[in-house]
């Protein structure tokens, strides 16, 4: 039965390919994006197939319309800020987006007596500095978060949690480890070098590949695996509980610097070396992010399908036809 999708961040890359799903499900999708601001490049291939609300998500009363307009029966909220490294220089605005903007969508539903689930998802990075002896993390893990970025998601997921508590606001808590794929902008690593390396077969870079910290370890899961994940987390997962989501299985744990050895490996020219630029390196690092997901796995049934080579080789063929056809 077709039901009513509302997906905060459709335009970004997990929020793409989760409209990807929620379409090929044969659901009716609504999608927020900003009059002039939202880039659609993500979108291009379904953007007809979309009911598009001009909403921005720091604006209450927008997104009170918003949902009025929606009348959503389920809800993905996947608008944030996601790259870690800007958010020592602006630490004010991921508190605006991340944590400012939850709040107006759960008051919102609120507000309209929404009786939809609403999945927030978390990421790895709220563990911050976990010690080898930690490891895996499990959804009782100690938080200690090394970046503005990490403490707003904290901040998200608990306000979350009090809207339940307070407001019986269906609230579908999760935490995701990486998820790669094409899509993903290239100011992340895998994406950027991946775009690197299809530069550097076309002749437009020295082949240099520029890293930043690659002795971190995580575990890789590629996105349609995530967003599957997501929609089970929704459908099957109990609102207020917390969830870790990820490919905890040891093929899917690699250091950055085994990564970019495997696309080197994957790449037209083999005679690619690597140097740190300070540019790329954090102000304080997250050195292992690695989840135990089994509480998930459990309630859901779900697995992911895709292995580690065809992860790498879907977002490598992805900035190979960028560069190839000038997407700029």
């Amino acid at each position: 039965m077709s039901e009513r999708i509302l997906i905060s961040g459709i335009t970004g890359f997990v929020g793409s390919h989760l409209a990807d799903l929620a379409l090929e499900k044969g659901h009716t999708v609504y999608g927020f994006k900003r009059w002039n601001l939202s880039r659609m490049r993500n979108v291009r291939h379904i953007i007809d197939k979309i009911n598009w609300i001009d909403c921005d998500i720091t604006d209450n009363v927008s997104v009170k319309k918003a949902l009025e307009i929606a009348k959503p029966e389920k809800i993905f909220h996947l608008a944030a800020e996601s790259f870690v490294s800007t958010s020592w220089n602006h630490p004010s605005h991921y508190i605006d987006v991340n944590y400012k903007g939850t709040v107006n969508l759960l008051e919102s539903i609120k507000d309209l007596k929404l009786s939809a689930n609403i999945l927030i998802p978390g990421s790895g990075e709220e563990y911050g500095k976990i010690y080898e002896n930690e490891l895996p993390i499990t959804e009782k893990s100690i938080l200690r978060p090394v970046n503005p970025y990490a403490v707003t998601k904290i901040a998200q997921d608990l306000i979350a949690y009090v809207y339940y508590e307070t407001y019986g606001v269906n609230v579908i808590r999760v935490r995701a480890f990486n998820h790669e794929g094409p899509r993903r902008d290239n100011v992340f690593g895998i994406p950027s070098f991946c775009h690197q390396i299809a530069k550097i077969e076309k002749n437009l870079q020295e082949p240099i590949l520029k890293t930043g910290h690659i002795e971190d370890k995580r575990n890789f899961t590629h996105v349609r695996d995530m967003v599957e994940a997501y929609w089970l987390a929704i459908e099957k997962c109990t609102p207020g509980e917390l969830y870790l989501i990820g490919s905890d299985e040891t093929d899917s744990i690699f250091t950055y610097r085994q990564i970019v050895e495997k696309l080197i490996e994957m790449s037209e020219n083999k005679n690619i070396s690597i140097k740190q630029e300070q540019s790329f390196v954090r102000p304080t690092s997250v050195p292992r992010l690695i989840g135990d997901t089994s509480k998930f796995r459990n309630a859901t049934g779900w697995k992911p399908k895709i292995p580690i080579t065809e992860i790498l080789q879907d977002t490598l063929n992805y900035w190979r036809n960028f560069v190839n056809n000038d997407l700029y």
